[in-house]
């Protein structure tokens, strides 16, 4: 489906549910994850782990900010379901962009294989992980998750204490979660687990948004 700035999402009919903002795929990505979390890191080596590589945007939106603020990124996204070529190909976001000179970049980050960190340029590595959110083990790894798994309404499984627990421990001391959901049963399952947890105006559509520090 088209969203309300002209960029491609994907519309799950059985849930009725997107795999972004209706109200605008990449202007939610910028607001939520590019003005509230990566540019936190201006010029710095920074580790990102993204939950819900689904369609590739905050991924790829992010290859192209990272050297307006000179960082150099190890970016790791989580995916249970990976789209298939026939819905990446759907997607408008290298149009929407106006970044034609990058399109091949885009879709080498959806051809390449799992579980292989490939190097898209000299500043950023990519590695896909084929697995499932509670399956993720990693301490001390990550300075900024992108939380964009589908929302509470649909999985609430997926906005737990214990998956929280996961992402607490994955980040590095001081290191921030930032998502799009700004549900009070969301900001109490982060502070359970130990986050100081900040609302933020939300991106169009929403009213807030949550943002997540693991305390030094």
């Amino acid at each position: 489906m088209i969203t309300a700035d002209g960029s491609t999402t994907i519309h799950i009919a059985e849930w009725d549910e997107q795999y972004h903002s209706k109200h605008g795929a990449i202007q939610e990505a910028k607001h939520v994850f590019i003005k509230n979390g990566l540019s936190l890191f201006a010029n710095q080596k920074i580790g990102i782990l993204e939950i819900g590589f689904g369609t590739g945007l905050n991924c790829f939106i992010t290859f192209l900010e990272a050297p307006k603020i000179n960082l150099a990124i190890d970016y790791v996204g989580v995916e249970a379901y990976p789209l298939v070529a026939e819905e990446v190909e759907k997607m408008n976001y290298v149009d929407q962009l106006e970044v034609n000179e990058f399109g091949d970049i885009f879709n080498k980050m959806h051809k390449q294989d799992w579980e292989v960190k490939e190097e898209i340029s000299p500043e950023f590595s990519l590695t896909k992980r084929n697995q499932f959110f509670n399956e993720i083990n990693d301490e001390n790894k990550f300075d900024l998750i992108y939380f964009d798994a589908f929302g509470a309404r649909v999985q609430p499984e997926l906005w737990t204490e214990e998956i929280f627990e996961k992402m607490h421990k994955a980040l590095k001391p001081d290191g921030v979660l930032v998502t799009y959901s700004a549900k009070g049963s969301v900001r109490r399952a982060m502070l359970a687990v130990g986050f100081l947890v900040e609302k933020l105006p939300g991106p169009p559509g929403k009213r807030e948004m949550l943002r997540a520090t693991k305390k030094s």
